[in-house]
């Protein structure tokens, strides 16, 4: 494999034969750039949904109330369907064993103050498997607690940058805050990787906001953390036959579709899964297609070469060179030329990728790139490539009968 002179032969065939091996090399190198870029596309566009999520568990689920369209039971069209603490008790009691969390959602904008500092702030009135769900990181101090939940406790934890604007430098554990004229005592402080938005936010007990806020159980929309050992497939029927149930205990229509909705993580998993399998497929025909079309332009200018050589490799058999010793120097040539223009176009597309990748963020690719998979790949493709592009005209060669060699003209 490292003998000095055969690899000296190869050069100088490939000398020999430069614009033709420039052409089929190109066809490669093309083939692996496509391949490059389309697989870089097809990892921006799931490392843009897999931010978009990145602040939520992958295994949620939302109850969402709406409005009914259709009467039912001498119940009018219209009506707004009501969530409240009935419905999270039947979910657990009837779904435990599919359910990892849960909590009720209440959604408040009231005005909060220290010390001179105020604003309108977003309150979010949750229980405490809400922090798992949304993926609340608790910098200083501690969530939302059951205990809380019980006692109708009058805490509160602080987004981020709420904390940074009504006490600045200073510490915000146990001090209180003024809420629509009601003291709460900050308990903790957290930070969210789904950006200002949700750290502009304060968590409450859902306890102490139905008691003080409304007087009554009500909740906006129930959150669900679905148990991770649910295959897509189970999840989304969990998802589904809990609708139907929750449309009975709730006296909809079971027809209705507007009144009440579950948006389930898993349903759009399983539809990113499809889009992204699809265009994988997409890039693996296309990339393949332009690949083969490389193989066969180094497969014919191995043959040329062999037809130009044919006395040569006559003179090498008449002198006792062995079929294998010429099969080896053919394929050593298409694998030379099959690598070198293979990761030319590796290194090119990776290169594209890199300097395009930040001006693609606006079509839903977000940080374009190959992972190292793609490139092992790469190269037993071009391995494989190389081995089929050389063999067939190398088992010509060597079938090349001494003095049929030496009469070609």
């Amino acid at each position: 494999m490292f003998d000095i002179d055969s690899w000296r032969e190869i050069f100088q065939s490939i000398n020999k034969n430069k614009l033709r091996t420039i052409l089929s090399g190109f066809t490669v190198s093309f083939a692996i750039l496509l391949f490059t870029l389309l697989f870089g596309v097809v990892n921006g566009l799931q490392n843009f949904f897999t931010e978009a999520f990145v602040d939520d568990a992958s295994n949620f689920m939302v109850v969402i109330p709406r409005n009914t369209s259709k009467p039912y039971k001498g119940l009018q069209t219209g009506r707004r369907i009501q969530l409240t603490n009935k419905e999270i008790k039947y979910i657990i009691d009837n779904h435990y064993d599919d359910i990892q969390y849960i909590s009720a959602r209440k959604n408040l904008r009231l005005n909060v103050s220290y010390k001179g500092e105020q604003d309108f702030y977003d309150i979010r009135a949750v229980h405490p498997d809400h922090r798992y769900i949304e993926k609340t990181i608790i910098d200083q101090g501690r969530f939302i607690s059951q205990f809380d939940i019980k006692k109708k406790s009058k805490v509160v934890v602080l987004g981020r940058l709420i904390k940074k604007d009504l006490f600045g430098e200073r510490p915000a554990l146990d001090r209180y805050v003024n809420v629509n004229g009601i003291s709460y005592r900050v308990v903790g402080v957290f930070s969210d990787e789904g950006g200002d938005r949700e750290e502009r936010r304060i968590y409450m007990p859902i306890s102490t906001v139905q008691g003080i806020y409304g007087n009554n159980d009500y909740v906006d929309n129930i959150i669900i953390g679905y148990n991770p050992r649910l295959t897509i497939p189970k999840a989304i029927k969990f998802g589904n036959d809990l609708e139907k149930e929750l449309r009975k205990e709730l006296d909809i229509h079971p027809k209705d579709q507007s009144a009440l909705f579950i948006r389930n993580r898993a349903e759009e998993n399983k539809g990113l899964g499809q889009l992204t399998s699809a265009l994988f497929w997409i890039v693996i025909l296309v990339g393949s297609g332009t690949l083969v079309a490389g193989v066969i332009g180094i497969s014919n200018i191995m043959i040329f070469s062999i037809k130009e050589r044919t006395k040569e490799l006559g003179i090498r058999k008449a002198l006792g060179a062995k079929p294998s010793s010429i099969i080896q120097m053919v394929v050593k040539e298409s694998l030379l030329v099959t690598s070198i223009s293979g990761y030319l176009g590796l290194l090119l597309g990776t290169f594209i990728l890199d300097q395009i990748g930040d001006g693609l963020e606006k079509y839903f690719i977000y940080n374009p790139s190959v992972s190292s998979s793609l490139v092992v790949g790469a190269t037993i493709t071009l391995i494989l490539a190389g081995l089929i592009a050389g063999y067939l005209p190398a088992k010509k060669a060597a079938q090349i009968k001494p003095i049929v060699a030496l009469r070609a003209d």
